[in-house]
């Protein structure tokens, strides 16, 4: 093996023709010669180039609607062979077995397949052999063989080319391989992982994990961490599949708070009522509805104004001027929305720092995508929380029954709670979060905070008494003692939304009569840690 290593014929088999024909052009003009496949074959012919079929290598037709064409020894053999091997020379020799120096590929379309909802057999005939069986053999042989694998090195390929006198270096090869067998290793990931899900085994023996780079951060939740951004090719609207249009590049804790953001915001169906969700270190600081964007934006603001300075701001429908306008009277990390309006970009535009993305449309907050948490020595893998309360899945369990109003709140709440640290607690009036406690390791504990919040939110507002006064709160979890129960009925809540569940429910019930408070059950609980 030595440090450059020079292409004299290459193979080419793709399914996405990107970009084929020029690479082809460039490497004829090298003198390589080209071997290759069937619509391949056909692409570079039609551009007028000589191409020899893989088939008259091997001396055998594509059979097998196209199963069979390069597992053939006369392949395999002229990626696998070690050049300085006298040995493997000499079977070259014996056997007709040609080198063969560069290897393009790009796999059979699955994971599209899968994305556009393909059925069982469709799934099963865009599982590809060959392809992933020639990349592992030409990029274990990177001593001596190129391996290029995706559409985007070709450029990449054919400036090294030019660079060293039509040969690559070794450290090109290297890189080559190891992204030929990060994309092998990815491919297979999805087709393991949507078997599992096509078979019902929702806790396979093996778990695969695999993305593709999106962003090289300039480094994760501390200067000192390096980090990047990983994409699944998931089609769920956010801050992965997100349209950046103006704004520095986004970090990793801008990410993960966006990311929260717009999932929390998603709760509300804009078809009923525009709402807005501004995120602080992954937990809201104010959440609203509003008859119009700008006035659930303001109510969200007031909520915690102090905590809403450098924060995230997320809308259910796409922002309009005036909305825009009001959010860039502060100081704003990012604004995620659906859409934008032209007059909101150029009011955004004076604020050159102010990231604004759009997503074109919702997640569906219903839907059961993984999660997954990385642990010392292995990885948590569960579906996403996607419970829902609706009415009537309410208990009602005290003297008192709720409001039609109040029921609102609570329910309202209730959303917010899903998204907020545990142990959570959330007021909320005219459905607008009016005190988050959030990340608490006591419940009351997170009810005096919020509370306090509150208290605090009313001072600086000059208004005569906190919004906690006759407002709805929301627990994730149920309360283990009255404590944090009696700690929101002194903030002034009128009613009480939580799962239940304690031994001390009873306790706690009677606790909430005591105090004139109406309470309903979920029977689920949204711990979030």
């Amino acid at each position: 093996m030595t440090d450059l290593y020079p292409v004299k014929r290459a193979l080419l088999s793709v399914s996405d023709k990107t970009g084929l024909v020029d690479l082809g052009k460039a490497l004829a003009a090298k003198g390589v010669e080209l071997l290759s496949t069937g619509g391949s074959a056909k692409t570079l012919r039609e551009a007028g180039l000589d191409v020899k079929d893989v088939s008259e290598v091997t001396g055998f037709p594509e059979m097998m609607d196209g199963r069979v064409k390069t597992l053939h020894p006369r392949v395999h053999g002229g990626l696998l062979a070690l050049r300085d091997n006298a040995e493997h020379v000499a079977a070259m020799e014996e056997h007709g077995i040609g080198g063969i120096d560069l290897l393009v590929v790009n796999l059979y379309p699955f994971e599209a397949a899968l994305a556009r909802g393909a059925d069982y057999d469709e799934m099963i005939e865009n599982i590809d052999i060959g392809g992933p069986a020639m990349i592992r053999a030409a990029a274990k042989n990177h001593g001596f063989v190129t391996t290029v694998v995706d559409v985007e090195d070709y450029a990449a390929l054919i400036a090294e080319l030019d660079a060293n006198g039509g040969q690559t270096s070794y450290a090109f090869r290297q890189k080559m391989a190891q992204i030929a067998y990060a994309r092998t290793g990815a491919y297979d990931a999805a087709v393991s992982n949507w078997m599992a899900d096509a078979i019902g085994e929702e806790a396979p023996r093996r778990r695969v994990v695999a993305g593709q780079i999106k962003q090289t951060l300039r480094y994760g939740e501390n200067p000192h961490q390096s980090a990047a951004f990983y994409v699944d090719g998931s089609e769920r609207p956010g801050v992965a599949t997100a349209v950046q249009h103006q704004g520095k590049e986004l970090s990793y804790n801008n990410i993960n708070d966006t990311d929260a953001a717009f999932e929390l915001v998603a709760e509300f169906d804009p078809a009923e009522t525009p709402a807005v969700a501004i995120i602080k270190h992954a937990n809201p600081c104010g959440v609203a509805k509003g008859a119009t964007l700008l006035e659930a934006y303001q109510n969200a603001f007031d909520c915690d104004r102090t905590s809403a300075f450098g924060g995230i701001v997320a809308l259910n429908k796409a922002l309009d001027a005036e909305t825009a306008k009001a959010i860039t009277e502060i100081f704003t990390e990012v604004v995620i929305a659906p859409g934008a309006s032209d007059e909101a970009k150029e009011i955004f535009a004076a604020k050159k720092n102010l990231r604004l993305l759009t997503t074109e449309g919702l997640p569906n907050v219903l839907a059961k995508p993984n999660t997954i948490r990385q642990v010392a020595g292995g990885y948590l893998f569960q579906d996403k929380d996607a419970g829902f309360v609706g009415m009537d899945d309410l208990k009602v369990v005290t003297e008192k029954a709720p409001t039609p109003e109040q029921m609102k709140d609570l329910l309202f709440a209730w959303k917010v709670a899903k998204h907020v640290k545990s142990n959570a607690i959330v007021y909320v009036k005219n459905q607008a979060t009016v005190g988050v406690g959030a990340g608490q390791m006591s419940r009351l504990d997170s009810a005096l905070i919020a509370a306090k919040k509150a208290e605090r939110m009313a001072e600086a507002m000059g208004l005569p008494e906190p919004l906690t006064k006759g407002s709805a709160v929301a627990s994730d979890a149920f309360f283990p003692f009255a404590d944090g129960l009696l700690e929101a009925a002194a903030a002034g809540a009128s009613c009480v939304i939580q799962p239940g569940g304690s031994m001390r429910d009873q306790e706690v019930i009677d606790a909430a009569n005591e105090a004139g408070l109406a309470m309903v059950l979920t029977g689920m609980r949204h711990f979030r840690h």
